[in-house]
């Protein structure tokens, strides 16, 4: 991790945008004086405003808390000091996105105590940024010695205008695998973030959370009109947090653009991260491409658990090896290779899984050394079933069976709707537990890779082992449900992978699902399945297709040409539930990538390529859907054509209804 450019705290007024026009009142402007933030004590209660330039984006809103026995940490407050500094510096991703990032931010850090009663302190740090704004609850540790039980937060976000909100619901019971979902905020029920809004007023927002260790995460629910209040998912008891002695809250973030695509490319949820707190993670994790005994699995032709069908065994791994060996593929996944799998697996019950014991016709052993003959490192599979009971008592064991045969990711699973059939999941206790794994982990030098599991928060900044998470909707709902609507996949670059990386899984190229279940296929075509590699981040990917589907496949050469790290990234044009155009530059070479995709509508795309080097020359390899191509007609037909291409030229891309492409633009 390299640090470029760090100034010092500076107290200038002139400097950071900041003010007190008048007593209890401050002002702070972001380093571009685009975004302000406005603090005042309003009655004795701490209440922040928020605007763009001249638009007023958050009217005056609560902040606070409510300890238990409805003791009130909202109000009969007086300011007892504010301090402001400002803080600039570019950091470098371990792998990302973009490689370089800068941290350029001015800071207010007010503090309060209350009058009377217990006279307790709080601070209240904002953050004011060119792409957004954010705070946070600082509790300090102070004479009232008990112990700390937030039953509720009173923080409002009082939008001044409503807006299209594009939504999932915080249905605690099962997790965050659902489909999206617009509608005016004005109508919203409690939903989880990130919430995306495109306001009346023009701008794009975004609201979530970032840096969350500790706490409760927050869902927002809908109070009146266009306010949206914290709503922090409980305990069994109720209790929201507990904690001893002191307390941070999450950065309660706010992310502004002009246009959709800006969110996208806001690096704010990682800057309010720690830096990297792990030096060697380079030395077991680079960024790859992986196949896997998995979509079989999904769609029926194999079984998770021992039977005539199933489908971890030596002999089919060994296959697996083979194929990817060929391809020049170096990592595979293997689910269901240990003891515990059963028909009812995915069912709501304390389900015991072994994580060191393998499973009948399968051998672990055998297998890695297999892998390692042929270049290729096996992936771990830890899937707890949610019984976190069984899991923590075996998971050094497990953890040190992987690092003993040199696996170095290990994807954990937690398919469960309550953790330990009692806590959820983005409780404080599913919190805790999600953190103390990553961190678990990084002691054995394992990459982490979460399934059901709580949303990012950007903490792959602190602990770059990291890697991904589902924590969406992914491609796995193909096989067995009514499946993902073509416009799906241009909603989530938008609003789900805002908070971080996605594991969805792409890559079929038997879209139709031949060998799947009856009724149960893809509503999309190759070439969009191709522009998911560049559209939807992470720096794992799946081809998650059965080996024989890409047998002889020309379009598997831009599956073996693509790659998952990036030195940056530009969101090219994109409409929410509509199209995303996307290009990405390799960290490793001088060759760019483009994905682009469209909803169930044919859309003609017309792609500016002044990203490219001015002075360069490009050979543009295009994969894009055949003429006549669309979800139902010839979903399979990739065009695949050559042309000559400079930075001042336009690329012309014809995408079939669920279509897309893609293209590599290899430097010559």
């Amino acid at each position: 991790m390299k640090n470029y450019l760090i100034l010092p705290a500076v107290l200038f007024s002139i400097t950071i945008g900041y003010s007190q026009k008048v007593k209890n009142a401050y002002e702070l402007a972001s380093p571009n004086g685009q975004n302000k933030i406005k603090f005042e004590l309003v009655k004795n209660a701490p209440k922040y405003a928020v605007s763009h330039g001249k638009t007023e984006v958050i009217s005056p809103s609560d902040m606070g808390f409510v300890l238990k026995g409805n003791e009130d940490l909202s109000s009969n407050f007086e300011i007892k000091g504010a301090k402001t500094s400002t803080f600039d510096e570019t950091w470098e991703q371990v792998w990302g996105e973009k490689k370089n990032i800068r941290n350029h931010y001015n800071q207010l850090s007010v503090e309060l105590q209350q009058k009377s009663g217990n006279k307790r302190k709080l601070e209240i740090q904002f953050r004011a940024f060119d792409d957004g704004v954010a705070f946070r609850y600082v509790y300090p540790k102070q004479n009232v010695k008990d112990s700390i039980f937030i039953m509720d937060e009173k923080t409002t976000f009082n939008l001044k205008e409503d807006g299209k909100a594009w939504w999932i619901p915080a249905n605690r019971e099962n997790r965050d695998e659902y489909l999206f979902k617009d509608s005016p905020v004005s109508t919203l029920d409690t939903v989880l973030t990130p919430l995306t809004i495109e306001s009346k007023n023009g701008l794009a927002l975004s609201f979530h959370e970032a840096n969350l260790v500790d706490f409760a995460s927050m869902t927002l629910v809908n109070t009146k009109g266009t306010e949206l209040k914290s709503d922090l998912v409980p305990w069994t008891d109720g209790v929201k947090v507990r904690v001893k002695d002191t307390f941070t809250s999450s950065w309660r973030t706010i992310q502004i653009g002009e246009k959709p695509a800006d969110l996208i490319m806001s690096y704010l949820i990682l800057n309010l991260n720690e830096p990297n707190k792990l030096k060697n993670t380079n030395s077991y994790f680079k960024p790859y491409k992986y196949l896997g005994i998995w979509w079989g699995m999904h769609i029926g032709k194999y079984t998770f658990w021992e039977s005539d069908k199933q489908g971890a065994t030596t002999k089919h791994a060994e296959e697996y090896i083979d194929f990817t060996a060929k391809e020049g593929f170096n990592h595979l996944l293997i689910e269901g290779w240990n003891k515990g799998w059963t028909p009812q697996w995915y069912e709501n019950h304390m389900h015991m899984f072994s994580f060191t014991k393998s499973a009948d016709n399968f051998d672990l052993e055998k297998v890695v050394e297999y892998g390692k003959k042929n270049n290729v490192e096996l992936i771990g599979y830890h899937e707890t079933g949610s019984n976190l009971i069984n899991y923590l008592k075996e998971v050094d064991e497990g953890f040190a069976l992987y690092k003993k045969l040199g696996i170095h990711t290990v994807k954990i699973g937690h398919v469960g709707s309550k953790l330990n059939m009692k806590q959820m999941h983005f409780g404080q206790f599913g919190v805790n537990y999600f953190r103390y794994i990553l961190e678990k982990a990084a002691q054995y030098n394992l990459a982490v890779l979460y399934h059901e599991s709580i949303k990012d928060t950007g903490e792959r900044r602190t602990f770059p082992n990291m890697v991904s998470r589902e924590a969406a909707r992914g491609q796995e709902y193909n096989a067995w449900s009514e499946g993902n609507p073509p416009n799906h996949l241009s909603i989530i670059p938008f609003t789900r992978l805002l908070s971080g990386p996605m594991d969805f899984t792409p890559g079929i190229f038997d879209v139709e699902v031949k060998q799947g279940y009856p009724g149960k296929r893809i509503q999309g075509t190759v070439g969009q399945q191709l522009a998911l590699y560049v559209t939807l981040y992470s720096p794992i990917q799946m081809l998650a297709d059965l080996p024989e589907n890409y047998e002889g496949k020309p379009a598997l050469q831009f599956l073996k040409d693509v790659p998952t790290d990036w030195e940056d990234t530009k969101i090219l044009e994109g409409k929410i539930g509509e199209y995303i155009t996307t290009a990405r530059k390799d960290r490793n070479s001088a060759d760019w990538y483009l994905g682009t995709l469209t909803n169930e509508k044919p859309r003609n795309v017309e792609v500016s390529l002044s990203f490219l080097d001015p002075n360069a020359t490009y050979e543009a390899q295009i994969y894009v859907d055949a003429e006549g191509t669309d979800q139902t007609h010839n979903p399979e037909a990739v065009a695949i054509s050559k042309k000559t291409v400079k930075a001042s030229d336009k690329l012309q891309l014809k995408l079939g209804g669920a279509g897309g492409g893609a293209v590599r633009f290899k430097k010559i």
